[in-house]
């Protein structure tokens, strides 16, 4: 996908880049560790991939996660841009009748305008993850400085809206990670979080197409990116409606993005 500018409109996942140290290998992306980014290894810092659920102030690896902590048949929901006042209440209601936990990817200008609503995602048990404060899908061409702004007032935004709750994961905006981004997200406890499975529910292309896109890329892997903001999210709202209990019909599990 090309990336656009703005926020909800996401492109291609940026492979790690050259020069630093391979973290793990592996066949398969369903069933592959912590530090393996669709099926290849992921590059890393050397250090060894954090082994399932860690505190979030503990360092984390910073090879992109995909991965489920439910195992190979395990399904990561992920929700994009929020919180949104309109939206966000909607997908929480979707996920509260059907018992899913998902992950927000909130924007820290958002979160801050919305504390209500980050803090109503915590206490339904989601998790939170960072991502970033202006959705500038180009980050991974600015100076590290500019991606430590953008990084970690997001993170800052997101824990004080939530009432003290950090962000566990860290999405770079289009996938536009560097190796840098990667470990200043890791120094903080955020594991950086991929993406499998992209309903391109942002194209507004109707639910029947969400929910075939879905089914037709599931094979990639188990984590799926949905938008709760960014737009008219309606069509997002009713494909969570069908495409939740064909998930469980087909004997998946919903869990979160190993750390």
């Amino acid at each position: 996908m090309a990336r656009h500018g703005g926020r909800g409109w996401y492109g291609r996942v940026v492979a790690a880049a050259v020069g630093v140290t391979a973290v793990a290998a592996a066949t398969s992306v369903w069933t592959a560790q912590a530090g393996v980014v669709d099926g290849q290894a992921a590059k890393g810092s050397g250090r060894p991939a954090a082994a399932g659920a860690a505190p979030v102030r503990a360092t984390v690896s910073e090879a992109i996660v995909h991965a489920s902590d439910q195992g190979a048949h395990g399904v990561n929901i992920t929700i994009d841009d929020g919180p949104d006042p309109t939206w966000t209440p909607q997908v929480l209601q979707v996920l509260k009748e059907y018992g899913v936990k998902a992950t927000f990817c909130m924007i820290g200008p958002e979160a801050e305008a919305h504390p209500d609503l980050v803090k109503a995602v915590v206490a339904a048990g989601h998790r939170l993850c960072d991502h970033t404060v202006s959705h500038d899908t180009a980050m991974d061409k600015k100076s590290e400085a500019y991606q430590s702004r953008e990084i970690l007032d997001a993170a800052r935004m997101i824990t004080k809206a939530s009432g003290g709750v950090r962000p566990q994961y860290y999405r770079a905006p289009g996938g536009a990670f560097t190796p840098y981004s990667r470990h200043l997200a890791a120094s903080q406890g955020m594991r950086p979080l991929g993406w499998n499975v992209d309903s391109k529910d942002f194209e507004l292309p109707g639910t029947d197409a969400i929910f075939a896109t879905v089914k037709s890329e599931l094979p990639n892997g188990p984590t799926v990116l949905f938008h709760d903001a960014g737009g008219d999210r309606s069509e997002t709202v009713a494909a969570l409606r069908e495409i939740l209990p064909w998930l469980k019909q087909q004997g998946y599990s919903f869990g979160f993005p190993v750390r």
